[in-house]
């Protein structure tokens, strides 16, 4: 059967991993396809710099590229352009496409989707969430029969790489990053990682897939790592806790009985017994609560060259096949549409630690600011210390309104030095 041509935007590490199992394992796929598949080139910014790659298949015109006669893309340059412009252009003129970009999906997967429909195209994108792990495509397809509640994961490798360090050494934050820096696992520049922008344009993927909505990255309440002490991480222990930056995606329902949705990233104290508790080092894991299927645990490398090319090829065989079956694979469901919920109302639990005088009613004045918001006391525990002592707070869940509102009342109070800790905390009944 001809071949199939398949153009590649970008051969960082991820594209030169997929140009490379395209050539050695191109007799495999071929079988697996039905057809070959044919590299017809690759589209770089600067050719020099790619000495490992035929020099012929290099070139800087990505759309003239495009425009030759070409069957799939795949997409791995990152960034939101010129990826979505030509992304766009390809899908609207029938060419599928097979991205790993998660910054282009959460900003402009609604035009990418509209313009793969009208023309019959597939989009597919398994490589931009957790790396190799299957995620999306069970999420989409196989689940697609089932009510998805709930969806907590770890999903980016740099941070808890750092967290579990933190937890394993009792080291600082700062001495962490820069042995994660030594290592390979944090970019010269890190905070796309740690202030958690890569994670919540991955939640924004997991809530569409998850409850049929449009979910940007612009509706995730983001917080990152950065502030996270020796401190929070020997609190947690303490507790019998560990913390993780989680991306939290659920179904939600107010006082009126209305769903919305919820998609948030942040670190919090999880109890070591639960799943994601003892994911350690750069590995990503996705816990998925649903009404039929039960609880479903997710687990692999999250990045990297190799385990990202593994998820792109598999989209790519997917794709190669529909082209030659003349059909398509799943198209976006956002027919749910439900109202993304606002991160002040989204029912939480703070682990408060506070550095408070060491007098007698000291506990009564923080009980009643407490009382005062609505919110519930679930633990407390006071250590003295010559003149002050330290005064440690767990609440039952409440609104994050609540709850902040409690925490900036409390540090206003006379008897209060200092709040030098407020952390959530997931993973357990309230």
């Amino acid at each position: 059967m001809k071949a199939l041509r398949v153009a590649l935007l970008g051969c960082g590490t991820v594209g030169t991993e997929v140009a490379r199992l395209l050539t050695e394992e191109g007799a495999e796929l071929a079988a697996r396809i039905g057809a070959p598949l044919e590299l017809a080139g690759i589209a770089v910014r600067r050719p020099a710099r790619h000495p490992e790659v035929p020099q012929d298949l290099l070139t800087t015109d990505a759309e003239g590229l495009l425009r030759s006669d070409i069957d799939l893309i795949v997409e791995v340059i990152g960034g939101i352009e010129p990826a979505r412009t030509l992304l766009r252009d390809a899908l609207s003129r029938g060419i599928s496409v097979v991205t790993a970009n998660k910054n282009l999906l959460a900003e402009c997967g609604p035009e990418l989707y509209e313009a793969a429909d009208e023309s019959g195209a597939d989009i597919y994108f398994e490589a931009a969430v957790a790396g190799a792990i299957p995620l999306l495509r069970p999420i989409r397809e196989s689940l697609s029969g089932d009510r998805i509640n709930r969806v907590t994961g770890i999903v980016n490798g740099t941070t808890n790489f750092i967290l579990s360090a933190m937890d394993e050494t009792g080291a600082g934050y700062t001495e962490t990053l820069e042995e994660a820096g030594r290592l390979g696992y944090a970019e010269a520049d890190p905070s796309s990682d740690v202030d958690g922008f890569d994670a919540a344009a991955k939640a924004a993927i997991l809530a569409s897939l998850a409850f049929h909505t449009r979910v940007g990255a612009h509706d995730v309440h983001r917080e990152g790592i950065s502030e996270v002490s020796s401190a929070d991480i020997a609190a947690a222990r303490e507790l019998g806790r560990t913390v993780k930056l989680l991306a939290i995606c659920e179904r939600v329902r107010g006082e009126s009985g209305e769903e919305s949705v919820s998609a948030r990233v942040y670190p919090a104290m999880i109890p070591r017994s639960h799943q994601l508790a003892g994911v350690g080092g750069a590995f990503n894991a996705v816990y998925v609560e649903a009404d039929a299927a039960g609880s479903l645990m997710f687990f692999g490398q999250g990045a990297g060259g190799v385990p990202t090319a593994s998820a792109v090829l598999g989209d790519l065989v997917t794709a190669a096949r529909n082209r030659i079956a003349g059909g398509f694979g799943p198209r976006e469901s956002a027919h749910a549409a439900l109202r993304v919920q606002p991160m002040g109302e989204t029912p939480t639990r703070y682990h408060i630690s506070l550095d408070v005088a060491d007098v007698a009613g000291v506990l009564e004045q923080v009980a009643a600011v407490f009382a005062k918001h609505e919110v519930s006391i679930a633990v407390v525990r006071q250590e003295g210390r010559t003149a002050d002592a330290n005064l440690v707070i767990v609440t039952h869940s409440a609104p994050d309104r609540a709850l902040r509102a409690t925490v900036d009342a409390i540090a206003g109070l006379d008897v209060v030095h200092a709040v030098t800790s407020v952390m959530r905390v997931e993973g357990e009944s309230t």
